[in-house]
């Protein structure tokens, strides 16, 4: 091979990106030639002075880019978006009609409701406070409101009604003993987002005295597909183990959790109060435990009730 072609290989190899056999050919070549020899060292230097470039990440960058996702998800302009100077509507007008003209005869119709959904457009824009097209207006220009656009329906006067979902962000604070953050809480511990989850669930098991909270902890133990949330979970169940419905719960979880970290908490929660009726679960979980971490704990806990290993 050419100096030339394996020197394209050499930041593959740097980064451990080649097969076996194309290491051994470039390492080969680099013995026998010193101008491929510097260029790896030109790599390996330019790498080293990335890797001690530091940079300052804003502590709000997190939360921007949710809130930059959930406008995109809802239907709204993201930040970027919003920063851009707006077109005037006489400018959208020309360019959606000179976009969808491209092919007229084939979209005779789509372009017919084009022209009713502008002619509404502009309504909204000049007419002023007629009240059919004010919440329109208002979806569009309100600050924190998201709308998806669900139907159009252009009539023979010239006229659109447009029907959408509109979704609202609101932000409320307060301690954890107001009942409406509590409330919240409890319903963002089942939202599809897990960081959310974790984030809930953490600040529920500090109130696991309360029936609510005691259950919303037991179902994410029990169901919660993050394993993070779980864990979060068993840690306000820990003050809760002496209640026999929650140790019952832990018993089955300990049987079908694919997690190693969940199970071992589960055992430390499970042996926390002597309980002669959690051996026969041990002694089961360390027949088919393929964990070597659970397994050992499982019969250190089993030795210390002085109960054997296998069942009988």
């Amino acid at each position: 091979m050419t100096c030339d072609s394996l020197a394209k290989l050499i930041p593959l190899y740097y980064y451990g990106e080649l097969t076996p056999e194309e290491e051994d050919r470039l390492e080969e070549h680099l013995h026998e030639c010193a101008g491929c020899e510097r260029e790896r060292e030109r790599h390996r230097l330019l790498a080293a002075a990335l890797d001690r470039r530091q940079q300052e990440v804003s502590p709000l960058l997190l939360e921007d880019c949710r809130d930059t996702l959930m406008a995109a998800i809802a239907g709204g302009a993201t930040h970027a978006v919003a920063a851009k100077p707006a077109k005037g509507p006489w400018k959208l007008f020309l360019e959606a009609m000179g976009a969808t003209l491209t092919g007229f005869h084939r979209y005779r119709q789509p372009v017919g409701a084009l022209g009713l959904v502008a002619i509404g457009f502009f309504a909204a824009r000049f007419i002023g406070t007629n009240p059919n097209t004010q919440s329109a207006q208002t979806a569009s220009s309100a600050g924190d409101v998201f709308a998806t656009v669900r139907n159009v329906e252009p009539d023979s006067a010239g006229r659109v009604r447009i029907a959408f979902d509109e979704t609202r962000r609101r932000v409320v604070s307060g301690s954890m003993d107001d009942q409406n953050i509590q409330k919240l809480l409890l319903a963002a511990a089942h939202e599809e987002n897990p960081a959310v989850r974790v984030e809930s669930v953490g600040l529920l098991r500090s109130r696991s005295d309360s029936g609510e909270v005691r259950d919303a902890l037991l179902n994410a133990v029990a169901h919660d597909s993050n394993a993070g949330v779980r864990l979060k979970a068993l840690e306000g169940l820990k003050p809760l183990t002496g209640d026999a419905e929650v140790r019952n719960a832990l018993a089955k979880v300990l049987l079908v959790d694919d997690n190693p970290a969940v199970r071992m908490q589960v055992v430390d929660l499970l042996v926390a109060r002597r309980d002669d009726s959690v051996v026969g679960v041990l002694q089961n979980l360390v027949q088919k435990e393929n964990n070597s971490g659970v397994r050992l704990k499982c019969e250190k806990a089993l030795k210390d009730m002085n109960a054997s290993i296998g069942t009988f």
